[in-house]
């Protein structure tokens, strides 16, 4: 059985080791700065036109321009216009919707939020069953384009990152950053991103924890690793299609283009944990332009192996949920990466404890702006690096007049009141015990 090198290094995203976590420091409130420009400030809601439930992770972007964000957990969305000269409209997009084009004067600025209804696209299925369709053939294809479709000359790209941690239903660890990416071309052999923070944010007035909290590596170099487009080893070369299956599962429509859903599992004769899940593949070009996909998490003794760096003696824990996304938008006949995420959930047992804890980690990614000019590789001493713990970082970065006027993910929780919930639960004790 070959084994891929960079299996570890997509759920590296996710090692943790269990040891006493400090929390502590940055003002959490965004106030603009008052030399800056002033900013066109869109609140909104993207739901589905007939159920009106939110479609989660929609991108509204600016038409012409390389900004954008994406949705929350709730459909919710804010978005910051400095430059009103590129264009005047928006547009948003979500897996099998028809994209919707809104002029910007048709919006509400910064005040209540917008609601954005979305038509789903249904694709007859004659279009598709004009000749037999082999997914492997798709797959294949999908692997042969991947050169053709993607960047050839490096990007720089501004970005939004976010990593949450969970104890049960209660915010432990919370981290924010505007962020830099080298993005290496994919067509190159030296395709090594590279990562460094510009500025940052965390709870503040969270000191020693009463509990064993996690500590999340390697932060917003790990998660782009889930550009499964440059990071194929696992699962997009065709060595890796030898352990898995394939079907097509259907047809959907995104960014008004037609596009195969391609379902792969591994094979029961592999044992080596893989992962499942689906590849949104563009019918004409074959560019991969999503993934939804999960670990595989049956056999516990390796997935704990990979995903536990250190615990404490008396402890078991064991990955229950490990699930991953990423988006990438078109411009100029390119797919640029644009969206990641991944959410890993664990249960903790005790040894002559009767309750087990849950915790759920969380880290995403999303590029809000890039340009190709002047891209200069970063110094080695800026980026971050792959056993780096983001929360110890990040306090360094802090300025808390920059958020204002910077584009972020819509909590589905502020910060602010996550960490008031943490606060509450610390032990005056523990603040002793370390003065």
């Amino acid at each position: 059985m070959k084994t891929f090198k960079h299996t570890s290094l997509i759920v590296l995203a996710l090692l943790l080791a269990f040891i006493a976590q400090d929390v502590s420091a940055g003002n959490t409130s965004g106030k603009k700065k008052s030399d800056q420009q002033s900013l066109l400030v869109i609140r909104g809601k993207v739901i589905d036109s007939e159920t009106r439930q939110p479609l989660v992770f929609a991108t509204v972007a600016v038409k012409e321009s390389n900004v954008a964000i994406v949705t929350n957990i709730d459909g919710e969305f804010t978005l910051k216009i400095g430059d009103l000269s590129t264009s005047k409209t928006i547009e948003v997009s979500f897996i099998g919707y028809k994209n919707k084009t809104i002029p910007l004067s048709d919006l509400k600025d910064n005040g209540s939020k917008n609601i954005i209804a979305l038509v789903s696209a249904p694709i007859p299925i004659k279009e598709i069953v004009v000749k037999p369709l082999d997914p492997v053939s798709i797959v294949a294809k999908a692997i042969d384009n991947i050169d053709k479709n993607y960047e050839s000359v490096p990007n720089l790209m501004t970005a939004f990152y976010r990593e949450t941690i969970r104890k049960n239903r209660t915010y432990v660890s919370i981290g924010e950053a505007a962020v830099e990416i080298f993005k290496a071309p994919y067509d190159n052999d030296l395709r090594f991103d590279a990562v460094r923070i510009y500025k940052g944010r965390k709870g503040s007035d969270v000191e020693r924890m009463d509990t064993v909290l996690f500590k999340l590596q390697g932060g917003p170099v790990t998660v782009l690793e889930l550009d499964l487009a440059k990071n194929t080893e696992s699962v997009l070369t065709k060595d890796a299609m030898l352990n898995y299956d394939y079907k097509i599962s259907g047809v959907v429509e995104i960014d008004n283009k037609p596009h195969y859903v391609i379902d792969f599992i591994q094979k029961p004769s592999v044992e080596m944990p893989l992962f499942m899940g689906s590849l949104y593949i563009e019918m004409e070009s074959y560019a991969i332009t999503e993934a939804e996909f999960g670990f595989n998490l049956s056999n516990k003794e390796a997935a704990q192996s990979i995903f536990i760096r250190k615990k404490p003696l008396g402890m078991k824990v064991t990955p229950v949920i490990a699930s991953y996304r990423t988006k990438y938008r078109e411009q100029g006949g390119k797919w640029h990466f644009e969206y990641s995420r991944a959410e890993v959930k664990f249960k903790v047992e005790w040894n002559k404890r009767l309750f087990n804890t849950y915790y759920t980690t969380m880290s995403e990614i999303a590029v809000t702006d890039r340009t190709d000019q002047e891209v200069i590789k970063f110094a080695g001493k800026d980026k971050i690096k792959y056993n780096d713990v983001f929360s110890d970082k990040v306090g360094a970065f802090t300025d808390k007049e920059f958020w204002g006027d910077y584009n972020v993910i819509e909590p589905d929780q502020s910060i602010e009141s996550a960490i008031r919930r943490l606060s509450r639960r610390l032990k005056f004790s523990d603040r002793e015990q370390n003065k």
